[in-house]
């Protein structure tokens, strides 16, 4: 039986459900986070007193603090950051309201939370981060402008602090999805992107990806030969370029 719990955002669906599922095979107790207490209590209910549900909004300021204050008796072995949602639309017509508890849930929120657990894991030298990007973090995204580069700040935070990190007993591993079928998609409202049309991967496989990656200590990984191929060759084009693709693929597929 693994030591410590696993403390999971955005746990009620899609790749937080199957993480947290992976996290309680592994032995770890899972601590639960979402705004959706009937998923989560339906999630958490197999796994008896194993589990813990915490109802918390992180797109309000003091979440990540009452989250904390709750667990603070807790040893945090596992977290991960997979809390985060998308806005499309061109930036100059979307509401900056939703934009800006996007700011809040997909960067703010994740250091927020880093900063308050990952002391507590240099102390015990032990502990392990996982941060859910996406590939959208490696390019321009024209008509969800904010999200890529919330994506974006993900990546290059997640890669600095397992710089930081190195020799301490900790790991900061960074998980980046391609295109996914889980319910983001509809809240963002691209069902019909041209970026939906091609190959889709299962949350299920996404998650095992990156749990693997992190349980091996491994910097970073890109969910899917196809996904890394395409970033990889990404290096290579001209940034106009890429945000002239990712115009094309987050328009609607007609």
């Amino acid at each position: 039986m693994a030591a410590g719990a696993a403390l999971i955002t955005g746990a009620s669906s899609g790749i937080g459900a199957e993480l947290a599922k992976l996290c309680f095979s592994a032995g770890y107790r899972v601590l639960l986070v979402a705004r959706n207490r009937q998923a989560l209590e339906e999630l958490a209910r197999p796994w008896g007193d194993r589990a813990q549900v915490l109802v918390s909004d992180l797109s309000e300021t003091d979440a990540p603090q009452a989250i904390f204050d709750r667990l603070r008796d807790t040893p945090v072995e596992i977290l991960i950051n997979n809390a985060g949602f998308g806005v499309r639309g061109a930036f100059a017509e979307t509401d900056w309201e939703t934009e800006w508890k996007l700011g809040q849930v997909n960067m703010v929120a994740l250091a927020h939370l880093t900063k308050l657990f990952l002391p507590q894991m240099l102390a015990r030298r032990s502990g392990r981060i996982l941060n859910v990007a996406s590939t959208a973090a490696y390019v321009p995204g024209p008509f969800m402008a904010m999200y890529y580069a919330s994506k974006a700040f993900v990546r290059s935070f997640s890669e600095a602090l397992a710089n930081e990190t190195q020799g301490t007993g900790v790991t900061v591993t960074l998980l980046c999805p391609g295109p996914t079928r889980t319910g983001f998609v509809a809240a963002a409202g691209i069902e019909d992107s041209v970026l939906f049309r091609g190959p889709v991967m299962e949350a299920s496989e996404v998650a095992r990806i990156g749990f693997t990656a992190m349980m091996s200590g491994k910097t970073e990984v890109i969910a899917g030969r196809r996904n890394r191929w395409m970033m990889w060759s990404s290096r290579l084009a001209p940034r106009t370029m890429l945000a002239g693709i990712t115009r094309r693929l987050n328009s609607p597929s007609g």
